[in-house]
């Protein structure tokens, strides 16, 4: 069986990144000085693995008009709770009047199963990584390509990602790339365009019923060991992550995440999403 504990909590983590890493793609190319998101975003989001629940993801973020802060939840419990992964995500940073972009300032992580808790913390000096703590902090792997200098410049940490792509629009929502390092790896996420998807609502919320799939291809930089990518048991070219546009607030939001393997298909799928616009309209979105 190609799943093993480390696997899973490897693909847990991955997850809960790719949902923090879309919450935020705005609407229309952002014009000098009028970079414009919500104020507040509060998201729950259901967990399945083969269809069969295993947890939740909550995530908040709130904006000032210069500053974020980004917060996200995973609770995971598989196999009757014999295996259980929990997650914490935070990041903070500013946004550039001038240009709409995220400088970030610091992400922490922490994760915790049964048997290993283990925790990263990055801050920032301007466009690049100024330092990294690791616990347990252990020294790379011989095996995994070694990061350089240039891997840490002009990266966005897993929350600093949410706010990534300011300068978007309806053409090209799915035709992006997106450079991360979350501590231990570097790696892009590439993002094309596979379709469109139209929905239907239970209660009617004003918004365009209408998806836009992007197919993520997840493609590794450094600090991972390319054995892992040699017949890897999560499909990394044919993620998919389904956005929905919400042109009240001048945003998309993911509406579905979805991560196929050699075991079966990982999907986050949207429970419920508040949203705060800029002019303190309330907007809410209900699967």
């Amino acid at each position: 069986m190609p799943n093993s504990r480390a696997g899973a909590t490897r693909h847990g983590a991955f997850c809960s990144f790719l949902l923090a890493a879309a919450a935020v793609l705005p609407l229309q190319a952002a014009k000098a000085g009028d970079a414009t998101y919500p104020s507040e975003v509060d998201a729950v989001y259901r967990l399945s693995f083969n269809g069969l629940s295993v947890g939740k993801y909550r995530f908040s973020s709130h904006y000032d008009g210069r500053s974020y802060t980004a917060n996200g939840k995973t609770e995971i419990s598989a196999l009757f709770g014999a295996f259980k992964w929990a997650g914490n995500f935070l990041g903070s940073g500013s946004v550039e009047t001038t240009t709409g972009s995220p400088r970030p300032a610091s992400f922490e992580m922490s994760t915790k199963t049964k048997s290993k808790t283990t925790s990263v913390k990055l801050s920032f000096d301007g466009s690049r990584v100024a330092s990294i703590a690791l616990v347990p902090n252990k020294s790379p792997s011989a095996e995994a390509v070694k990061l350089k200098p240039e891997n840490l410049q002009n990266v966005f940490d897993p929350m600093g990602a949410t706010l990534a792509i300011s300068n978007a629009n309806a053409a090209d929502a799915c035709n992006r790339t997106i450079p991360v390092f979350d501590g231990k790896a570097r790696y892009d996420l590439r993002l094309s365009l596979k379709g469109r998807e139209p929905i239907k609502e239970k209660k009617p919320s004003g918004q365009p019923p209408e998806l836009v799939v992007c197919q993520v291809k997840y493609v590794p930089i450094a600090g991972h060991k390319p054995k892992d990518f040699v017949n890897p048991w999560i499909d990394y070219d044919h993620i998919e992550i389904a956005l929905r546009a919400v042109p009240a607030a001048g945003i998309y939001v993911p509406y579905r995440i979805t991560v196929p393997s050699t075991i079966g298909s990982a999907v986050m799928a949207i429970d419920t999403i508040n949203i705060t616009a800029p002019n303190n309209q309330q907007i809410a979105l209900k699967q």
